[in-house]
């Protein structure tokens, strides 16, 4: 595959994150091909069931249950086109991308929040996780967005969902201090998906970093204002840059006194 030019400004944040050593190894990964995975929809068959079905070569994901690297070259028909793509068995998604929703602790009953939830990939495994009980708000911002996320809900078989398209600002006001669960997958620069896509390379500014992190501290000031006491809220981006992931995080911890002057 083509060698990805990576911006100059990045490189050197990055090396000064990584160190020398670790910044080559990133290099390299990044001329890698980028790994494929599916994740069994445990609604409607056991992962063991699946892997006797399966038309392609698998591999378990380790932080995963159900998850599966997926060779798509290994099989007669594309993954995204065979019938138990359709009849809602499994969902195609990154193996990291899998990460947030199967290390948030759900358990049936809860009452979960996803923030920013299209196109439905983590609210489909949020939803495997309550088993039937409990609820799901799926949010996306984006009606356009949202259509995408009700499809991948109905296909699943998801019964105990709803799907709405608010601000964050509008929803705390509906839900204050409601939610057991909160899993906000945080619009970010996609410094992550520089390997998927060489859009996102293109697309990327040294200022980037900055004008998400204002965006996720706003989604997480009101994110906080729905959650119960004792509750726990999942944050997660795919970029890597300080100021939108343990920036974010930090703003979030200090006192609303601090953070009105700042």
């Amino acid at each position: 595959m083509p060698q990805r030019k990576l911006p100059e400004e990045f490189i050197l944040r990055m090396r000064e994150c990584l160190g020398e050593n670790e910044l080559q190894k990133y290099l390299e990964c990044m001329n890698k091909p980028m790994e494929h995975g599916l994740r069994v929809n445990t609604l409607r068959m056991e992962a063991s069931e699946f892997e006797k079905l399966s038309a392609w070569k698998l591999e378990r994901i380790p932080w995963c249950p159900g998850g599966f690297y997926l060779d798509e070259d290994a099989g007669e028909d594309p993954p995204s086109r065979h019938p138990l793509y359709y009849a809602g068995a499994y969902y195609l998604q990154e193996p990291s991308a899998m990460l947030p929703a199967a290390v948030l602790p759900v358990e049936p009953g809860n009452r979960v929040l996803d923030l920013c939830a299209a196109p439905g990939g983590k609210s489909t495994a949020l939803a495997e996780k309550l088993r039937g009980k409990g609820y799901l708000v799926c949010n996306d911002i984006s009606a356009s967005r949202a259509k995408a996320l009700i499809k991948n809900l109905e296909l699943f078989g998801v019964t105990n969902a709803i799907v709405t398209a608010e601000t964050p600002e509008r929803l705390s006001q509906a839900f204050p201090g409601h939610f057991d669960r909160i899993l906000i997958d945080a619009p970010c620069s996609g410094e992550g998906m520089f390997r998927k896509s060489s859009s996102m390379i293109a697309d990327w500014t040294a200022d980037k970093p900055g004008e998400y992190a204002a965006i996720q501290r706003e989604i997480l000031e009101y994110a906080v204002k729905m959650l119960r006491p004792g509750g726990m809220i999942m944050y997660s981006t795919c970029t890597y840059a300080p100021d939108e992931d343990e920036g974010s995080v930090q703003y979030l911890l200090i006192c609303p006194k601090q953070r009105k002057k700042s």
